[in-house]
């Protein structure tokens, strides 16, 4: 029987430290939203993906991010969590319909840390997005300072 989310780690040394991301997938599905608040409780950042050949992939993004930070701020107080904004399918870049800069403005319009593109096909940037998440998660604890930028 599957609910609807996969679930993924992934594990990687940064700052001589070993760290496991679990990684839900919740695939963007509307049937699943009632699932993500009680997923997002013990979250500590978050990874949202788009895809850049398909401008209706962003048509829920606000949605999806609000019921993200609600289902987090209803278990937690005061801090928010470090979150990306990914558009994939970088290979098919050809095809593009949503700019860097249309992407880069809901970046900002909805605070977000970093927007990135990758490609899971070639595997360009994927490694990068983890590192990225990684290294926020690392600062926000403390044991990574905001001037260390680079592994």
């Amino acid at each position: 029987m599957t609910i609807g989310v996969d679930f993924y780690v992934k594990k990687l040394t940064m700052y001589g430290k070993k760290v496991s991301l679990q990684i839900w997938d919740f695939a963007g599905e509307d049937r699943f939203r009632f699932l993500l608040p009680s997923y997002v409780a013990g979250s500590s950042g978050g990874i949202f993906m788009f895809d850049i050949t398909r401008y209706t992939s962003l048509k829920n993004f606000e949605d999806w991010l609000n019921i993200f930070r609600d289902g987090y701020h209803l278990k937690q107080s005061g801090n928010t969590l470090p979150v990306l904004m990914v558009g994939g399918k970088l290979d098919l870049e050809y095809k593009r319909s949503v700019s860097r800069e249309q992407a880069e403005a809901v970046v900002r319009s909805q605070n977000l840390y970093e927007y990135m593109e990758c490609s899971a096909k070639t595997g360009k940037n994927v490694e990068k997005i983890f590192e990225t998440i990684t290294r926020l998660l690392l600062q926000r604890s403390g044991i990574a300072t905001q001037e260390t930028k680079h592994i």
